[in-house]
């Protein structure tokens, strides 16, 4: 059921410039947790990562989507990034055990919403369309329409896996040799598995090439920059988007490692929690609480660092249920990051770390870490 599954949504908005038009927007959102916001002027786009249940997850995706369209008018929007909405896409993901079907359910309820509940139409993109017919004006609308929202657009709301948007900057690449490049790199043309494509010309005189890396398992961000060298390319700044998801994580993502923010955002949540009790001690547990979700927040990609975040997200669960804050949403979350972290050591640290590793192994064997 959707009221026991952990989800991840990472809606993208149509505004990255305007900070309180941001912040209006991740604040509609806090009935879920939000773990990142992450607003780019060049795309005048802003990238949020939220986290929680179903039912939580649903209040706060409309209610962003509704702050959205009341402050964001599509046809004033400029930016390179294409759009069609000011909610512009908002993918389920699933965290934990949860399974994509789930996402899938949700994801239509949350569709059904935006247009009951704000009028503003909606493409399902994942199921029979994708993403780059819909903005190519090939797609088809789902709910609502023929027209879309005069000042809102539509919205495009799918379920998909966890994926990694990952930039590079090309510099001395003119925008002809960038757009050979990412071709060669994109699936669809024959290049690596699970990469879409794009590349923007950027003040400056700066070259991106804008990457999505959807099947994980297969192409990191690693396994690009590879590439990228193999090929002579030279490359410069390269950034994450959003979170990323540690088990894939070099060095771009550190302090963005999703599974590293979810167990920060329980420990915040925790602490709000203490602190309302009052007492003296609950007030001393909030304070500490504060400051490990800090620290998590920043977490690096390290191999020591990801197994000291597991042991400390684990450790988050009894120290949350002894203090009586502990829910079902705070050790899901808990326990997806705990394990995230865990799967990201490699077999070299788990031999020079054998009784930490297997401790930890030992908490996650079990349904629930005590």
């Amino acid at each position: 059921m959707e009221s026991d599954s952990l989800f991840e949504s990472v809606p993208n908005f149509s505004e990255g410039r305007d900070a309180k038009t941001v912040a209006a927007i991740s604040g509609a959102a806090l009935r879920a947790h939000v773990l990142d916001v992450d607003a780019d002027p060049d795309h005048n786009r802003a990238v949020i990562s939220l986290a929680g249940l179903g039912p939580n997850l649903l209040e706060a995706l409309v209610a962003s989507v509704k702050e959205a369209s009341l402050r964001i008018d599509i046809r004033q929007h400029s930016g390179v990034h294409p759009r069609v909405g000011a909610a512009d896409v908002v993918p389920i993901v699933p965290l934990g055990a949860t399974e994509l079907s789930r996402c899938r359910e949700l994801a239509h309820r949350v569709g059904e919403r935006i247009w009951s509940d704000l009028g503003v139409p909606v493409y399902f993109y994942g199921e029979g369309q994708s993403l780059a017919d819909i903005r190519a004006g090939r797609g088809r609308l789902d709910l609502g329409g023929p027209a879309l929202h005069r000042t809102a657009g539509a919205v495009c709301v799918g379920a998909r896996p966890k994926l990694v948007a990952f930039n590079v900057i090309l510099p001395g690449v003119d925008l002809g040799v960038a757009r050979g490049i990412a071709r060669a790199l994109r699936e669809s043309a024959g290049g690596m598995r699970g990469v879409q494509a794009l590349v923007f010309s950027l003040p400056g005189g700066r070259v991106q090439l804008s990457m999505n890396l959807f099947r994980l398992e297969e192409t990191a961000p690693a396994a690009v920059v590879a590439e990228l060298k193999r090929r002579g390319v030279v490359i410069g700044y390269q950034q994450v988007i959003g979170l990323c998801p540690a088990v894939v994580a070099g060095d771009a993502a550190a302090g963005r490692l999703l599974e590293a923010r979810l167990a920060a955002s329980a420990a915040r949540a925790g602490a709000v929690l203490c602190a309302e009790r009052g007492d003296a001690e609950h007030l001393a547990l909030a304070r500490r609480l504060r400051k490990e979700a800090e620290s998590l927040a920043a977490l690096d990609t390290d191999q020591d660092s990801l197994l000291g975040g597991a042991e400390r997200a684990a450790a988050l669960v009894p120290v949350l249920k002894a203090a009586g804050v502990l829910d079902g949403e705070l050790r899901a979350m808990l326990q997806a990051a705990a394990a995230g972290l865990s799967q990201a050591m490699t077999p070299s640290t788990r031999a020079a770390y054998p009784a930490r590793a297997a401790a930890l192994d030992r908490k996650l064997d079990t349904s629930t870490i005590e």
